[in-house]
């Protein structure tokens, strides 16, 4: 293992995920086990720039393996977009004598630390940290089994309702460029119609498919939509098709942040122990400028040139099942 590195940075950036915790242990921890001295860097980009860094122990990420979002802050930084941010963000690195990075997050995390990475050469690995399961390279990101538990949950308890009544619902989960926690959540949930981004499904198909359920007697019926929908957003469908429904009283929910938090599953916790692990093993090896990932159960490594010019595409086979499931 490389003596090159002997003091570890770690950061979380963009959109919190359940899970981020576990990771930063993982990576704390890590690095005191391979005798590296290990900080924190606040608030993502932003806590670099402004210089926001603290040194960590083992203790000081105890009893975090259970808890949701992330002890290290996360923010949007648009003074790292620009060339004297960065400049600043890495004088304060150097300031304080770290010479590695470990970045927990999504494409917007991994984007920024690919230039970064490109114009200061600061050894840095990703490890991805988002419940959209959106990343190339890893079959699953931290956070996405919780969030997806988290929005079946609610389905389950809005199907107790809508059967309780002749109910449609529209149910809104999150997802702006990726289906995954819609789909899967529609598979799981019992949803009639799944509706995701990267399907160029018409108003006339999901008019068409409702009015099945209509006139085969469907005493209620769930569609999940996914927020980044080309149809537009649960609100909108539902208003849309309620214009010419007659038979369904209709019904929407929106369930928001509300799959970002809460305590992660065990999956999410033992995935996120892995990679941290394997992130500040990666580093000691000579893997600069990769992302950590997990492809049939085994650690893999992908440049991050590689992750951010593609996408987590689609299983088409889990749309295939979701299609059988709900006629």
């Amino acid at each position: 293992m490389s003596n090159n590195i002997s003091k570890i940075g770690v950061f979380t950036s963009g959109g919190d995920a359940p899970g981020m915790n576990a990771a930063i242990r993982a990576v704390v921890r890590a690095s005191i086990y391979y005798g590296k001295e290990v900080y924190g860097i606040m608030r993502g980009y932003e806590g670099m720039i402004d210089d926001e860094i603290v040194k960590l122990g083992s203790r000081s990420v105890g009893n975090i393996l259970q808890r949701g979002g992330t002890i290290l802050k996360t923010a949007r930084s648009e003074a790292f977009r620009t060339r004297e941010g960065r400049e600043k963000a890495y004088q304060n690195l150097q300031r304080n004598g770290i010479d590695a990075l470990v970045a927990i997050g999504g494409d917007g995390t991994f984007t920024g630390l690919t230039k970064f990475y490109d114009e200061f050469k600061i050894p840095s690995i990703c490890i991805p940290g988002t419940i959209d399961n959106d990343l190339a390279g890893t079959d699953y990101t931290i956070g996405y089994d919780t969030a997806t538990n988290t929005a079946v949950e609610a389905i389950d308890k809005i199907r107790d309702t809508a059967m309780s009544h002749n109910r449609l619902f529209f149910i809104e989960v999150m997802g702006r460029h990726s289906g995954y926690i819609a789909l899967h959540c529609g598979i799981a949930g019992g949803a009639v119609v799944t509706i995701i981004p990267e399907e160029d499904m018409t108003m006339e198909q999901l008019f068409s498919k409702l009015d099945e359920g209509g006139k085969t007697n469907r005493k209620s019926s769930m569609v999940v939509v996914a927020e980044g929908s080309k149809l537009g957003g649960a609100m909108e469908l539902a208003n849309r098709f309620s214009a010419r429904n007659n038979y369904f009283d209709i019904k929407v929910t929106i369930l928001g942040h509300l799959q970002r938090g809460g305590s992660p599953t065990y999956f999410d916790r033992v995935l996120a122990s892995k990679m941290g692990i394997a992130a500040v093993e990666g580093l000691l090896n000579g893997k600069q400028g990769y992302m950590v990932g997990i492809q049939n159960n085994h650690i893999v490594y992908n440049d991050f040139h590689t992750i951010i010019n593609h996408r987590h595409e689609i299983d088409s086979e889990s749309l295939r099942i979701a299609k059988i499931l709900s006629i």
